[in-house]
């Protein structure tokens, strides 16, 4: 039987422990006993576990030897910010998909009430990221960044660079990435897409376009293709 697995919230030398909700969860609804064993991710490196402690408000593991885990592609997304219930929902399904870093920008067409709000939604971004990546089995979560411009966002960004725009007609997603290796990026814009300004930035910091095909998707819908097709390539390159 295949152990649940948990991320830790804090790890001090061979202990790792669950705190606040996490450990809430662990001890009031899943009724944890002392002596239960669980798969551990701890600072990134997943670990057999045994429960030494439990409460409410924390429970605390003995880490044992090291459990092997498939490394995944590492694949940075960076999101134009839009309307957040279907941005946190694109963000929870791209943290299950494997996603290591995702970096909300503003575009210029990104609406200014999005923009003021955004900054206060990161934590809560990071708690869903969190939620996603124990669902997935992870052994870390997506890291999600601060909200930043987007000439600031993809200007240091290194590797295989891929911007999605609904303007390239001719070069597929799949054909750009059979050139590409990790760590890759992808961009995507907001409602709207991207201005003519926006793609001479990507194009002059080094991004190739490729489009997704014909048919017009929804920014999250895109994202969450993209990265799935991006994910099952790299794997099988």
């Amino acid at each position: 039987m295949t152990r649940r697995r948990w991320i830790a919230d804090r790890v001090e030398g061979d202990r790792a422990f669950l705190l606040g909700p996490n450990a809430n969860h662990l001890f009031r609804v899943l009724r944890v006993k002392i002596g239960q064993e669980f798969d551990v991710a701890a600072n990134g490196v997943l670990r057999f576990a045994k429960v030494v402690f439990a409460s409410h408000d924390q429970v605390e593991f003995e880490l044992g030897a090291e459990v092997e885990s498939a490394a995944l592609p590492q694949i940075t997304v960076y999101l134009s910010i839009f309307k957040f219930d279907r941005l946190e929902w694109a963000l929870e399904k791209l943290t299950e998909l494997g996603v290591s870093h995702v970096v909300p920008m503003i575009a210029q067409r990104t609406e200014q009430h999005l923009v003021k709000a955004a900054a206060k939604r990161v934590e809560r971004w990071h708690k869903i990221a969190h939620e996603a990546s124990q669902q997935a089995r992870r052994i870390a979560p997506s890291e999600i960044a601060e909200p930043m411009a987007l000439k600031k966002a993809i200007e240091k960004e290194q590797g295989s660079r891929i911007v999605l725009s609904e303007s390239e007609e001719q070069v597929s997603l799949r054909t750009v990435l059979k050139d590409c290796k990790p760590p890759l990026a992808l961009a995507f814009g907001p409602e709207g897409g991207w201005s003519e300004t926006e793609l001479e930035i990507f194009n002059a910091s080094g991004w190739k376009p490729a489009s997704l095909g014909h048919t017009i998707l929804r920014a999250e819908t895109a994202a969450i293709a993209a990265v799935a097709v991006a994910m099952a390539e790299l794997q099988s390159a």
